[in-house]
């Protein structure tokens, strides 16, 4: 076996971060930290080292020092088994002031089973519990959550569907709003959805051609990709209509 994990920060929450990896086949150690976002230690490790377009900067505990010791020496047991990859929830579960997400596309899952209620004329209602509470508990420390679709109209059944059971979204805290593409050619739009995280995180979502999440989430702290998504977000919500007032066609 090539790929090892070396080992995880045994006070991490949930065993969620850090972690240390190695690849010995490439020669290669990889580190999952926190992403360093506060603007003064960038600047100071940027002084001594430029921190390339293509790089991002991440920090461990000190209590991590053994198991990177370990990879370097090349003296851990091979075989241990650790955490899966961060998810949105887990993001949310740390943000501290806001979090908003832009969504660009017409269709998502068209084999989503409530969606094929739906369109067999049912209320294409489920069960989204996980994730309302999640909205609920992190709305209530304060959190401002908001969530901004760019659609086509005529809308496709899908958003028309979302539409729907936006309501959920609302009541668990969210601010939900609509913008018809015809109103937004003119802005500079990302080439896929994202989140964004106390405005110094980015997590790109990708998708496939039929809409289906790809489970290849790209997160990024660089601060010239975060300052440019504060800029199309923000205007994308002021051109937005609130969710209330939205009457699809």
């Amino acid at each position: 076996m090539a790929f090892h994990l070396v080992g995880v920060d045994p006070q991490s929450p949930d065993d969620k971060c850090c972690a240390v990896f190695v690849d010995d086949e490439a020669d290669k150690i990889y580190f999952q930290g926190k992403l360093v976002t506060d603007p003064e230690i960038l600047a100071r490790i940027a002084k001594e080292s430029p921190i390339g377009a293509d790089e991002a900067v991440v920090w461990h505990p000190g209590r991590m020092k053994p198991t990177i010791s370990e990879a370097i020496a090349g003296t851990f047991e091979a075989g241990r088994v650790g955490h899966g990859p961060t998810t949105i929830r887990d993001m949310l579960r740390g943000v501290r002031h806001s979090a908003v997400h832009l969504e660009t596309r017409d269709t998502y899952d068209p084999a989503h089973p409530a969606f094929q209620d739906f369109l067999g004329g049912g209320t294409g209602r489920y069960d989204r519990s996980g994730w309302t509470g999640v909205v609920r508990e992190t709305v209530a420390r304060g959190v401002r959550i908001r969530r901004a679709r760019v659609v086509s109209e005529p809308i496709s059944d899908y958003i028309r569907w979302e539409h729907l059971i936006t309501d959920e979204n609302i009541e668990a805290g969210e601010e939900v709003r609509w913008l018809p593409r015809r109103q937004a050619y003119d802005l500079a739009l990302p080439g896929t959805d994202f989140w964004m995280f106390d405005g110094r995180v980015v997590c790109f979502n990708f998708n496939s051609g039929a809409g289906v999440d790809t489970d290849e989430d790209q997160f990024t702290n660089d601060p010239a990709t975060v300052t440019r998504c504060i800029a199309m977000f923000e205007q994308v919500w002021e051109r937005a209509i609130p969710h209330a007032d939205y009457r699809p066609r």
